[in-house]
């Protein structure tokens, strides 16, 4: 498996509106496993996304989807950067199926 966890920055106020196009866009992408976008209680314009997906390839195939290519057109706008992404190896857990930890 293949994970993903980084924290965006939406422009001042426009966190929800961010979050929208983000779960909007996420409903059929072929081998993605989990894709959770969360609030930062500390901080009202931070966004968190936690994605597995079953390989890096599904991935990045995914992100030459049309919907995928429309939302970030949508949300480019009013995104205001990104802060980190940090690369994981998911073994498993709720929700995954486990895999042997490399």
């Amino acid at each position: 498996m293949y994970g993903l966890i980084g924290k965006m920055r939406a422009t001042r106020g426009q966190r929800d509106a961010v979050m929208e196009v983000l779960l909007a866009s996420t409903g059929a992408m072929p081998g993605c496993l989990n894709y959770i976008i969360a609030t930062d209680p500390a901080d009202a314009d931070a966004i968190w996304v936690t994605e597995v997906w079953t390989d890096a390839e599904s991935h990045k195939a995914s992100l030459q989807l049309p919907e995928v290519q429309a939302a970030i057109a949508k949300a480019r706008p009013i995104i205001a950067g990104f802060e980190f992404q940090v690369e994981t190896r998911p073994v498993g857990g709720f929700g995954l199926p486990a895999v042997k930890a490399e």
